[in-house]
């Protein structure tokens, strides 16, 4: 009962089954028993799909150490309860104890299995992802590698294993900015998929999803926009109109909408990315940040100010819960909703948010002197307009300063804050 819940992704009716049968067990087997274990086991699982990483990672190790107890060292359950810690681990970020873990995993495997059974090309995959993941991309490629050739003498030439492997392949490549390697490789795992004897072909939908990155990223829009349509037409067949996979779709649609100014068409797929959203994460939730953020760039775009302004504020509500108050990536949502602000007029709390930008900026290396010379010149316009002539001479010297790195003196942008920093000293001279 706890498993046919788990299945239909209902986590807590599945968590109070396996718990009650924790109980019985308990009271009935020996504290070794491998039933104890599969079931602390499944207990994990649903803690894991939870993110409830701390709860997954004790059921885990519960299950580990009883099956440590009454099974062999090479035993195929240990390697997949290694294997389920180090999947743990790497969706916490801990690249190195998640590496750890599956090289015990890869261990076992290779004393116990064929140097060709599918267990161990899967174990290299998923090494190749924590490198990956850690932006070891060149070890990442390596393994992937290994796990191809594995399944190139175990499978069929069409089996849907080694579509995965060309598509991890190919988004090694993307990471490191070679798209025409990563292209062929997407394209190698989509033919592969394609014979695939199923009508909810979600795989292809994510190969397409990814040539449709890659077409974007070197500008093809109309390329692109044709990968992730396919892409969407196969989860709209395939998922509920609410998965959060749809969602993120409409999502890509609506960016390369809005890289070709086609706005209305991009506000139309941000909306509905974001009612998706909506309805299955908490009104707080961080990612929906995300959302807020790209319909509140659509009404900028479109000098639809006033119906951009809420938007950017409640990017800014929902970050500043989460994030530290200096995080870097905090400055585009402040300089964003300070542009907006100025616009419509609220100076004062414009400025607020122009110098948290600045502040931000001149913090961290994400961001070049040309972004902070450009705050510096906003600041000192909105400290005239509120007539603190001082205010504005300081960072109106801060933008010249800023623009002597980007600049030469006779530069138009050069001579144009030079001659704004001497207006303002007039201003000043004369007050």
């Amino acid at each position: 009962m706890g498993m046919v819940h788990f299945s239909m992704v209902e986590y807590p009716e599945a968590l109070s089954f396996y718990e009650k049968a924790v109980e019985i067990w308990e009271k009935s087997l020996p504290s070794n028993h491998p039933s104890l274990a599969t079931t602390y086991n499944n207990i994990a699982s649903v803690h894991f799909s939870m993110a409830q990483y701390s709860k997954a990672q004790s059921s885990y190790e519960m299950a580990l150490e009883i099956q440590q107890k009454s099974l062999s060292s090479k035993h195929p359950s240990l390697a997949t309860a290694y294997s389920n810690i180090a999947a743990m681990h790497e969706s916490t970020g801990e690249y190195s104890k998640a590496l750890s873990y599956y090289e015990k995993t890869l261990e076992i495997w290779q004393k116990s299995l064929t140097s060709n059974h599918p267990s161990l090309a899967t174990t290299y995959n998923n090494i190749a992802a924590v490198h990956e993941s850690a932006g070891e991309y060149s070890k990442a490629f390596s393994y992937y590698e290994r796990a191809l050739e594995i399944q190139q003498t175990s499978l069929s030439s069409n089996h849907s294993s080694l579509a995965t492997t060309y598509n991890n392949m190919g988004m090694v490549h993307q990471l490191m900015g070679e798209y025409l390697k990563a292209l062929s490789y997407y394209e190698q795992a989509r033919e592969i998929q394609q014979k695939a004897l199923t009508s909810n072909n979600l795989p292809l939908a994510k190969i397409n999803n990814n040539m449709g990155m890659v077409h974007q990223l070197m500008g093809e829009y109309l390329k692109a926009l044709s990968y992730y349509e396919q892409a969407r037409e196969i989860q709209q067949k395939a998922l509920p109109p609410n998965n959060t996979d749809l969602a993120n779709t409409y999502n890509k649609i609506g960016k390369v909408h809005q890289l070709m100014h086609e706005y209305s068409k991009a506000l139309t797929n941000y909306e509905k990315a974001l009612e998706i959203k909506q309805q299955f994460l908490l009104s707080n939730h961080p990612l929906l940040a995300i959302h807020y953020n790209n319909i509140g760039s659509i009404y900028w775009h479109m000098k639809e100010y006033l119906k951009a302004l809420p938007f950017y504020e409640e990017t800014v509500n929902i970050l500043v819960r989460f994030l530290p108050h200096n995080y870097p990536l905090l400055a585009t949502p402040y300089g964003n909703l300070a542009l907006v602000l100025h616009i419509l007029g609220k100076h004062s709390t414009a400025l607020g948010y122009y110098e948290k930008t600045l502040q931000i900026m001149e913090k961290s290396v994400l961001y070049n002197s040309a972004l902070v010379r450009i705050f510096h010149y906003k600041i000192a316009n909105i400290c005239e307009e509120l007539n603190r002539y001082e205010c504005a001479v300081e960072h109106a010297k801060c933008a010249v300063d800023a623009a002597h790195e980007t600049f030469d003196l006779d530069h138009e942008m050069m001579q144009e804050y030079e001659t704004y920093l001497e207006y303002l000293h007039g201003k000043l001279d004369f007050m």
